[in-house]
Parts: C-alpha cells; structure tokens; sequence
C-alpha cells in the first residue's frame, strides 16, 4: 500500500510541473523564428555540439539555454529571449522578448503567453513603463527639464530576462543616439537609467 501511495503522490507532481523551454520552444508559433523548422530548433536545443545552425534567412545562434530560459542571437543586431515564469496554480505564462540594437541603442518588445501560445495582454502582468519614471518627479514640471527632454525624441527601453531567477531588467537606453550636447542637458534630471521588475508569480512589481 505504502508504494502505491508513493507512486500516486509521484505521479501529481511529475504532472503538475510545468513545461520545460525546449517543449515551449518548438511548439513556438512560426512569426517569430520565420522559416527556422522543427528540426532546426530540436538541433539546436539537443545537439550540444552546435551552438549556432544555419537556415534559409541567415543564422540562429544559441546564447543561453536553461529548463526555463533560452536566448538566442537572430540576426547582426537582432536577439530573442524566452522565459518561462511560474504561476501560483503550478502553471507558466510564457515571455518572449525581441531585441533590435544598432550600433547606439538597443530597443526591445516584451509579449506574454499561455502555455498554448494565446497571448496575454502584458498590462494585466506588468506595469506600464513610463519615460517619467526614469527622471527626478521633483523636476518634470520645470522648463529647463521641459527643454531638455524636448530632444529626445524615443524612449528606447532594453529589457533583459537572466538565466539565475525570475526578474525583468529594464534600461532607458537613451545615451547613445543624443548629441554630446543635449546629453549634457538632459543628465542633470535623469534618476535611474535602469530599473528591476520582480516576478511574484502574478504579475511583475517594482523591485
């Protein structure tokens, strides 16, 4: 009796545990990773031998790779990282964030996913990231800070998961496309160039 007991309880928690990344990963819709096939993905994932595997648009290259977080190079100025973050029911969401970087700046888009790839509107799972949250409050009514901030015009935010834990970076990556002298204008009212998100398997707060 004491082994089927044991047995029932093994088997709810191998069937509760969530999805690893390499099911979410080939289950990926193909908007993402366009023309880059199933067995591309197998490859790159299984094949510890190869961290980089050519297909018909260029090249994907493996960065990271965990049970739960993968990242990846998609093209010269192009990245894509997929996290899975656990649910207080013992499910996941799915967050997948693309990444363009020129030479200056990099800018990124956060979506979030059911285990089934439905997407899920990122309000109800993170806070709206305003460009005043990065500058002293104290100092957004003045007009210097009004012209200051009047040369810049993009608000680019970098957005980065980790292998080690659940916690979002985000950084106001403005520096690099303003001129040396408008840059001097503006730093004076900058509070934080980067900001830390924590996962509390609900949502994402401020850290």
């Amino acid at each position: 009796m004491k082994r089927y007991i044991l047995f029932f309880f093994c088997c709810i928690t191998f069937f509760s545990y969530g999805q690893t990344i390499d099911t979410v990963f080939k289950t990926m819709p193909d908007e993402f990773l366009p023309a880059f096939s199933e067995a591309n993905k197998t490859m790159l994932l299984m094949d510890t031998s190869l961290s980089v595997i050519p297909y018909p648009l260029g090249k994907i290259e493996r960065l990271e790779y965990t049970d739960t977080f993968l990242s990846l190079k998609t093209s010269d100025v192009g990245t894509l990282q997929m996290k899975l973050l656990p649910l207080v029911n013992n499910t996941q969401i799915i967050s997948v964030v693309k990444t363009i970087c020129s030479k200056k700046v990099c800018d990124s888009e956060i979506r979030f996913f059911s285990d089934k790839w439905e997407e899920i509107d990122k309000n109800r799972l993170m806070p709206d990231i305003q460009p005043e949250i990065f500058f002293d409050a104290s100092k957004l009514n003045t007009l210097d800070f009004k012209v200051a901030a009047s040369h810049i015009n993009i608000y680019p935010l970098h957005f980065q998961f980790n292998k080690e834990n659940d916690d979002l970076s985000i950084k106001f990556d403005f520096t690099g496309f303003l001129s040396s002298e408008d840059l001097k204008k503006i730093e004076p009212f900058v509070e934080k160039e980067n900001l830390i998100l924590s996962w509390n398997k609900s949502m994402f707060v401020f850290n």
